[in-house]
């Protein structure tokens, strides 16, 4: 179902192999070779599930690692496309401030997190806490999401096109949280939400973007409440 071979290359792709390679010099190759370069793919060979790679890219490459990766993969990205043909560990695209990145396969825990900007598409499923502290990004998840997903998301749209594990949206701000299959559990100040025009609209446009074909008028809208925005000294006995 992954890809774990490496795309065919052509005259224009340069190929980074981690075979041979420490994850510093390809980073730096990626940091400081690359945008003197005419070329602008990349294929990272045998990445072996290591970690942060193509880390704090700020230029309009068309990164590929070809493989399994680890954890903080194509972290704080600016500009760049990045996409693993493959799982990704803990916090893929975090921090992301624009450009896309795309995971084939599944990503574990935190995927997206405090993403300002940009697009994470994830076609495999999300472990927990997926957008967590989102503040802007938008991430679209072709499977499900689980626990306390989108938890204290500030800005950005999280789209589910399979189900969301409980907690989903605790105390959400004004992320919104579109989900296709069952919510198992809305977190605090979370609530479901009328579809708009709007919605709809916004939501086939992403899913388009992502390469996914679902039908926006099957999702549910998760928005916040509001009621956690100020404190209450007549309910201060339900926090904590």
């Amino acid at each position: 179902m992954v890809p774990l071979t490496a795309p065919t290359p052509s005259e224009e792709t340069l190929q980074l192999d981690l075979a041979t390679l420490t994850v510093r010099e390809v980073n730096h190759f990626l940091h400081h070779e690359l945008p003197r370069r005419g070329s602008r793919r990349v294929e990272i060979l045998h990445p072996q599930g290591r970690h942060n790679l193509a880390v704090g890219l700020t230029c309009e490459a068309d990164v590929h690692i070809c493989g399994h990766a680890g954890y903080f993969v194509a972290g704080m990205n600016q500009l760049a496309h990045v996409t693993v043909h493959g799982n990704v560990g803990w916090s893929v695209a975090e921090n992301m401030m624009s450009g896309i990145v795309r995971v084939c396969g599944s990503a574990s825990a935190c995927a997206g997190a405090s993403a300002h900007g940009g697009l994470l598409i994830i076609e495999g499923d999300a472990g927990a806490r997926c957008g967590i502290s989102l503040k802007g990004a938008d991430i679209v998840v072709q499977g499900s999401v689980g626990h306390m997903s989108a938890f204290m998301a500030q800005a950005g749209r999280l789209v589910v096109c399979g189900d969301a594990a409980p907690g989903l949206g605790d105390s959400l701000y004004e992320a919104v949280i579109y989900v296709r299959g069952t919510i198992h559990g809305l977190g605090a100040d979370a609530r479901l939400e009328p579809m708009t025009e709007t919605d709809l609209g916004q939501l086939r446009a992403l899913l388009e973007r992502a390469g996914f074909s679902h039908d926006a008028g099957e999702f549910q809208r998760v928005g916040s409440a509001r009621t956690l925005y100020h404190w209450n000294a007549d309910a201060h006995h339900h926090y904590g």
